[in-house]
């Protein structure tokens, strides 16, 4: 794979804007759009939560037919719990982003990141999409324009034979998603159906977003998208899906290392486990303790509470079977504390990405976890997020 500088627009046919409309008190980057020149073929996974925010109604409703040629996004506020009136605004959006691109209302996205329970400030949006196709460009700042507590962009493009993949996501908080991610949105000029584009997103997704976590909070508004415009013609599936995984695994670390408050990126790789989901369930325990991510931040080599964690998975496994190793540090060996050296264990926790591994010993199944540590700051960004 080649790996190239830009992001959603790396793939033939695409352009993006991200701009200020004034939603942000901040006067930040809070609105985004990204347009394909051709119709596409898309595809969507969303949040598992049953409270959903009405973009998501408003997405699914219009990817029925698994086209789309446009997204648009806003951040500041995210468009959930508002009633008949939030569906209402969304539809607008869509509405007003169709007649400025010249395309089908039905086949605008949208989405929203932000505070729950504000409606969205509909005379700013319809101002700033105004003249939006002469805006948009190859080099835009779309990801900075869907960020709330994000500290960095999270963006990734790659060729791979014939094609191009490009993505951009947002994430911090209130991470811990199922069947979707936070926010995400991949383009590629690759021609794919709907049908199996739905099937690699989900691929993709069960392997990277659907195994990170942040705070155990799974947000109303987590949501990924993936537009193919075909434009480069047909791609080998098999290239397509491992690109695929890549960019979205990349996401995946980009989002839990900038975890909010965290210093550090924690990678767990199980293996050797009974089965494929018994690793994907001690991998997403370890990740998603907060005992755990606790002792990663203090460099606390307390090797109990991932113990305690294996236990707490409802996976299949032996205790006295089980390996455990903070870089190439054994720290438990079959089941029982190993006479680790206790400085070099601190000096391996001590850098800003850690990986632990989780030899089960009892199986052929493997799964890798993303995740981070929990910090002061966690408390300090949440306690005030809306005032």
């Amino acid at each position: 794979m080649e790996f190239l500088n830009n992001n959603v627009c790396s793939p033939k046919g695409f352009k993006a804007l991200g701009k200020s409309i004034g939603i942000k008190k901040s006067g930040k980057a809070d609105f985004a759009v990204i347009f394909s020149e051709v119709l596409a073929d898309a595809a969507a996974v969303y949040t598992s939560n049953k409270v959903k925010g009405a973009p998501l109604i408003v997405t699914r409703n219009h990817l029925k037919d698994g086209k789309a040629q446009s997204i648009v996004i806003n951040s500041g506020i995210s468009n959930v719990c508002t009633g008949e009136k939030g569906i209402k605004d969304a539809e607008e959006t869509a509405k007003l982003a169709a007649e400025e691109l010249g395309i089908d209302a039905n086949n605008v996205l949208v989405a929203s990141t932000g505070v729950i329970g504000k409606f969205l400030p509909m005379g700013k949006i319809s101002n700033g999409l105004k003249g939006i196709k002469d805006e948009l460009s190859i080099t835009p700042e779309v990801a900075k324009a869907i960020m709330t507590t994000d500290t960095v962009e999270k963006e990734i493009a790659v060729k791979a034979d014939n094609f191009t993949i490009g993505a951009i996501a947002k994430g911090s908080g209130m991470i811990s998603p199922n069947m979707a991610t936070m926010l995400c949105f991949i383009t590629t000029d690759a021609k794919i159906p709907s049908k199996k584009l739905a099937d690699f997103l989900k691929n993709s997704v069960n392997k990277s977003f659907n195994m990170t976590n942040v705070d155990m909070d799974q947000s109303t508004s987590d949501m990924a998208v993936i537009m193919a415009n075909g434009i480069v013609g047909k791609a080998d599936e098999k290239k397509f899906q491992n690109a695929l995984d890549y960019v979205c695994i990349e996401l995946a670390k980009k989002i839990a290392k900038d975890g909010e408050g965290a210093t550090k990126l924690v990678e767990v790789n199980v293996k050797n486990a009974a089965t494929a989901e018994d690793a994907k369930k001690i991998a997403k325990s370890i990740v998603s303790s907060n005992l755990v991510k606790c002792a990663i931040f203090g460099n606390d080599p307390n090797v109990g509470r991932i113990m305690c964690a294996i236990g707490n998975s409802m996976a299949k496994f032996n205790e006295n079977l089980i390996n455990i190793y903070f870089g190439n540090e054994q720290v438990v060996q079959n089941g029982r504390i190993a006479g680790f050296n206790l400085s070099e264990a601190k000096s391996i926790m001590k850098k800003d990405a850690l990986s632990i591994t989780i030899d089960m010993n009892d199986g052929k199944g493997n799964a890798t976890a993303y995740g981070c540590d929990m910090s002061y700051d966690y408390i300090k960004i949440n306690a005030l997020y809306t005032t």
